[in-house]
């Protein structure tokens, strides 16, 4: 495929994610705001299946889920290293001084994208909002006017995490003071990209499904009580200075110290379980160790899994940190706040390892690597390949013809599968060919047509979406076919 091809490919899966209702840019009749796009009704379908999914995953983990604020006093982010370190490289365009975030695509040395104006170092751009809690200054607890200025200022979260660490105690002692445990958390975050163009590769505003383990680091990180349930799986891993990835199975990677412990190990495993299992090629996959200059700055070690995307080429789409004792450690640091543990080895601060999911980047990874067209009669052929258990819809029920017999029949058969909770979906509008077409855009596995063969014998046709091939199924059956 060549680039002209590729360029095509991408407009036409972001035009039919625009046109069926997945995606859409944010605030668009004001014109718009980059870094903020809404779901339509089948995005949200379909993400909302994404997070059942991964709900549903690390519940079989025996981990609990909890809900915490999205805005946090500015202390909390003072303690975690936030408020200092979360921060990105920026260029300012000398002309038009619009300014940018340094990447790998963007340094001092290449032009504005905006004028074509020459670029100049704009030193560190910090990614937090900033807001006010409350309605100004606290004058009740003394102090001078900078310091009541400090205790009403907050920052809307740029991880979920810290609303996870700042409950541990509480946490510990509903996991009855035992170690490990995980805490997993969906939710929104927020960062005040300096320059978003990249779709919903980098947002403002994001959703996030973090997982948080908390581990005693003498006993635990090499011992995990699973780990011979994932060590053969294996993994397409990248090292800093490596030029490729190399396959290894996680054992090797964990003994040879690649990976630095069964813990991160099995967690790296877990993740790439997950992202196959929603239907990403593991063609397309690999997990990329961070370099020292790229850690961040709570983590030990640190491993992206990165997606291969036709536009970005190799994407971030889930991280897995082995973040160590730095965010306990960081709030123990407070007055009043204890994050030790006592276990057989003596006192301790837990250790945490985190897989930390990207789920916008994962749906737009899903999107890029689902769509498929291929050439029908004179006409192409569009297709969103979704994997049954995430399709927005599973089955769409059309009468063959807008006639009312056949569609008295067809309404009966849908309330029978709506009524068995599957998404499907009722259709009489155009042709029974365009149907077809509609449903196939959007990724629907099955579509079953009511013909006048139903009315005779109660059968129906099941079309399955990717062969196009069309059995005949008794309409007492089709609930146990389908699924």
């Amino acid at each position: 495929m060549g680039v002209g091809d590729k360029e095509g490919r991408r407009d036409e899966t972001a035009e039919l994610a625009r046109r069926r209702g997945f995606i859409w840019s944010a605030f668009e009749v004001y014109g718009g705001a980059a870094g903020f796009y809404d779901y339509g009704p089948l995005g949200t379908l379909l993400k909302r299946r994404i997070e059942e999914k991964w709900r549903d995953f690390y519940r079989r983990e025996g981990f609990y889920e909890i809900e915490t604020t999205t805005i946090a006093p500015r202390e909390i982010f003072e303690s975690s290293g936030h408020l200092e370190s979360f921060t990105d490289p920026a260029v300012r365009c000398k002309e038009c001084k619009s300014i940018f975030r340094v990447d790998e695509n963007l340094t001092v040395a290449v032009k504005c994208p905006e004028c074509g104006g020459g670029l100049e170092a704009s030193g560190e751009f910090h990614l937090m909002f900033q807001t006010r809690i409350g309605a100004g200054k606290d004058k009740g607890k003394g102090g001078s006017d900078e310091e009541a200025i400090k205790r009403s200022e907050g920052y809307l979260r740029p991880e979920t995490a810290q609303g996870i660490f700042i409950n541990f105690q509480r946490l510990l002692k509903f996991n009855r003071d035992k170690l490990p445990f995980g805490i997993l958390q969906i939710g929104k975050a927020y960062r005040n990209e300096i320059s978003p163009r990249q779709s919903l590769i980098r947002l403002r505003e994001f959703t996030l499904a973090e997982v948080e383990v908390f581990v005693d680091p003498a006993a635990d990180k090499n011992n995990h009580p699973r780990f011979e349930e994932v060590e053969d799986r294996m993994l397409s891993l990248v090292v800093p200075g490596a030029d490729e990835a190399e396959e290894k199975s996680v054992e090797d990677a964990v003994s040879s110290g690649i990976i630095a412990n069964e813990y991160l190990g099995y967690h790296i495993a877990r993740v790439d379980e997950f992202l196959e299992c929603i239907g990403l090629p593991r063609a397309r996959l690999q997990f990329r160790q961070h370099q020292q200059d790229e850690m961040a700055h709570y983590a030990i070690d640190c491993w992206d899994a990165e997606f291969l995307s036709e536009r970005y080429r190799w994407m971030e789409i889930v991280g897995i940190a082995d973040r160590g004792d730095y965010d306990l450690s960081a709030h123990a640091r407070s007055p009043n706040v204890n994050m030790h543990v006592h276990t057989e080895s003596g006192e301790i601060i837990p250790h945490v390892i985190e897989p930390s999911y990207g789920i916008d980047r994962i749906i737009y990874a899903l999107l890029e690597s689902a769509f498929y067209e291929e050439q029908i009669g004179k006409e192409k052929r569009r297709v969103l390949r979704f994997k049954r258990e995430i399709a927005p819809i599973q089955v769409a029920v059309f009468p063959l013809l807008n006639r009312d017999e056949l569609k008295s029949k067809a309404v009966a058969v849908f309330r029978m599968l709506r009524d068995a909770a599957i998404a499907v979906e009722y259709d009489n509008s155009g042709s029974i060919g365009k149907r077809y077409r509609r449903q196939d855009e959007i990724g629907t596995p099955h579509c079953v047509t009511i013909d006048y063969e139903t009315l005779e014998d109660n059968t129906v046709t099941v079309r399955e979406r990717d062969t196009m091939n069309q059995v005949r199924v008794a309409v007492p059956e089709l609930k146990d076919v389908l699924e």
